[in-house]
């Protein structure tokens, strides 16, 4: 009787993972059909709403946080993304092969190409928004963590748009106290931490081993350019014989996802049937994924890419408590800094482990956790009353739980719980 009533409850626990992720699939895919802008991944524009803030235990004040935001939105990295996609358009154009959408996408582009030369890499005005909101917001949430005396470090990698972003942020908080004292820094030695990356890491993403086989046939499978290549030329046979049609696909919808970064009242997610956009975004997703995430194919070798990171919180963290101050570690980053951090931090949803490339959507979106400046911050708390110190987390400004470690007191958790797991995870020679 006592084996029946095990088996049931085994089957029953079983019958539940199988319908959540189901229901996870079916929410994924239907956000990204009636939400396109999703489907932007990592190019998705920050998505903030207002969230309620859970007040902290009686007697509680918040006296540090410790933060570190990927910077905010930005033009596609390289100019030639969209040029390489204008010259084939103007290309057919020529050689009179443009269909009427054609002709029309041809026009979008061109304006796009226009507004954004030059520009490759640099914040948009939406993105020196975001970041400008996210630090007001932190002011105003946490004023005892910036008022007269706090101690605010900003540190950032060397890269322009993160550079630009801590200056933005640390000027937003000088606003709301002129007392404040805070020196950016974006010196070369920051990158140890803020941008790690170990050999073995850099090794696997650049292999053309077993991973990477599998995932090209995942795309082959998947993605079918045929159709998008009949609706905008008249004759796809006459396109140059370099021509990728697959890749073509790819670069025209990065173009399409990062639009939203910008001014422009452009839109190219009509060229695409809506089916398409959801397998262009799971095989985006699934590279992200595999290469900083957790996906069981890498072994978990991404995680060892934030451990310096997180040495680096801890300490602080632990020398802000320590010598009993106020204030605040800013630092700011990648969004292939975020997810890995995210994961080793075990926060929800952002460090699941699975096998099947099908599944890797329904556990790991790339769209929740590493939108365009996104952010980590993590909330200290102390009392008169107690010794203990509490934090609580909150990722792009949404109180999160850490299923790895226990607490009574949800969604806060005891310091020396937090620090004692994550420095399970650091060894001698981070």
């Amino acid at each position: 009787m006592k084996f029946n009533f095990l088996f049931k409850n085994i089957i029953l626990c079983w019958i539940l993972v199988v319908v959540q992720n189901v229901s996870k699939a079916q929410t994924t895919k239907e956000e990204i059909l009636t939400s396109p802008e999703k489907s932007g991944g990592v190019n998705f524009a920050y998505p903030y709403h207002a969230n309620k803030l859970t007040a902290a235990p009686k007697g509680y004040l918040p006296f540090y946080i410790s933060h570190f935001g990927r910077h905010g939105s930005r033009y596609l990295t390289n100019e030639n993304d969209y040029f390489s996609v204008l010259n084939l358009f103007k290309s057919a154009e020529h050689s009179n092969n443009l269909t009427s959408l054609g002709k029309e996408a041809l026009k979008r582009i061109e304006k796009i190409c226009d507004s954004v030369k030059g520009k490759a890499g640099q914040l948009t005005p939406l993105g020196i928004s975001q970041i400008n909101n996210i630090a007001q917001r932190m002011y105003k949430n946490y004023p005892n963590v910036f008022s007269d005396g706090a101690k605010i470090t900003a540190v950032s990698t060397t890269v322009e748009r993160c550079i630009k972003s801590m200056n933005i942020f640390s000027s937003q908080l000088q606003q709301g106290n002129k007392n404040l004292i805070i020196n950016p820094d974006a010196h070369e030695s920051h990158m140890q931490y803020l941008n790690y990356h170990t050999k073995k890491a850099v090794e696997f993403r650049s292999s053309q081993g077993s991973w990477r086989k599998e995932y090209n046939q995942f795309v082959q499978v998947q993605i079918k350019p045929e159709r998008l290549l009949k609706s905008l030329f008249i004759n796809s046979n006459n396109l140059p014989d370099s021509l990728n049609a697959t890749e073509f696909m790819f670069d025209l919808f990065s173009i399409a996802g990062n639009l939203q970064n910008t001014e422009l009242k452009i839109t190219l997610f009509d060229l695409f049937e809506k089916e398409e956009l959801f397998n262009l975004w799971q095989c985006k997703n699934y590279s992200l994924y595999v290469q900083y995430a957790n996906a069981a194919v890498n072994k978990g070798i991404m995680m060892d890419n934030a451990k310096p990171l997180l040495k680096d919180i801890i300490n602080k963290a632990d020398s802000a408590i320590k010598t009993n101050i106020h204030g605040s570690s800013i630092r700011f980053g990648h969004d292939g800094n975020i997810i890995p951090l995210a994961m080793l931090l075990h926060i929800d949803n952002a460090y699941a482990s699975a096998t099947n490339p099908l599944d890797y959507y329904i556990h790991w979106r790339d769209f929740e956790v590493a939108p365009m400046a996104a952010n980590l911050q993590i909330i200290f708390f102390r009392s008169k009353k107690s010794t203990e110190i509490l934090v609580k987390f909150v990722y792009n400004e949404k109180e999160v739980r850490i299923p790895e470690i226990y607490s009574n007191i949800l969604p806060f958790y005891r310091w020396k719980d937090v620090s004692s797991y994550y420095s399970s995870f650091l060894n001698d020679t981070q």
